[in-house]
């Protein structure tokens, strides 16, 4: 399932990306950003699991922002992963 999540305190306002169970696949940042990072960052997690993305990529920082893309795209899958999951 595709979906869309609204960053906060970032360049890139949005990250798009699609969800098979806990694999996320097909990232797109969009709307801002550092282009070489945001391309690197989709194809570096492509077929990662929610929980593999979390533990690499949460809680980096860019700046003194509090958050980062990297940060930001692991909060994404784990809103989206629970948000699927939720009975």
């Amino acid at each position: 399932m595709r979906y869309t999540y609204k960053t906060q305190n970032t360049c890139s306002q949005r990250i798009e990306f699609d969800l098979e169970g806990n694999v996320v696949k097909n990232v797109r940042f969009l709307d801002g950003g550092c282009p070489g990072n945001l391309q690197a960052l989709p194809r570096l997690v492509e077929g990662m699991t929610v929980e593999e993305i979390e533990k690499k990529l949460g809680g980096i920082l860019c700046g003194r922002r509090g958050t980062s893309c990297a940060d930001q795209l692991s909060k994404a899958v784990r809103e989206a992963y629970d948000k699927a999951n939720k009975k």
